[in-house]
């Protein structure tokens, strides 16, 4: 069965035709043409998918077509135009936190969820947030420290006074 599906990606009203149950991770590469978000387990374990549905990390690859009608998607591509994204790409820059790359994309979407909601997260919110996103080159711990110094980018931007980069 084929349906008119609509939904709103990185701020970009989009209608896509295809079987609902497909997975959104295949409409966004293959439709799309949004490549951030990567294949890696198909089981919604690995992470490596994550992209935001109305602003929670959700793992495009078991996440329904028609899970996202009506709805707003945001990919790594929508997210690094935000100060939260920036700050992210400059701290996972800094902190060396890429290897061979393939997780960075679901890593800094989930970061990007937690910073807006917690801007000021600790380690310890870092680390539970990351809990379902994998890093197979042992780079996790470069990973949270770079998200630690995005918070803290995006802490000193607030307290210069610069409402633009709080953070949303």
């Amino acid at each position: 069965m084929t349906e008119h599906v609509t939904f709103v990606v990185n701020g970009v009203e989009r209608t896509v035709t295809g079987s609902p149950d497909v997975p959104l991770l295949y409409v966004l590469r293959n439709d799309l043409g949004l490549m951030a978000a990567k294949f890696g387990c198909g089981m919604g374990l690995c992470g490596t998918c994550t992209v935001l549905l109305d602003g929670r990390p959700v793992h495009s690859c078991d996440t329904p077509l028609w899970a996202a009608a009506g709805k707003t998607v945001a990919t790594l591509e929508g997210i690094l135009d935000e100060p939260v994204g920036a700050a992210l790409e400059r701290g996972f820059l800094d902190h060396q936190a890429l290897q061979c790359g393939y997780c960075t994309a679901g890593m800094m979407v989930t970061a990007a969820a937690l910073l807006r909601e917690k801007p000021n997260a600790d380690e310890d919110a870092v680390r539970a947030a990351l809990s379902r996103n994998l890093c197979r080159c042992g780079a996790h711990q470069r990973i949270v420290a770079a998200i630690r110094s995005a918070a803290q980018q995006l802490a000193n931007s607030a307290s210069a006074g610069n409402p633009a980069e709080d953070g949303q």
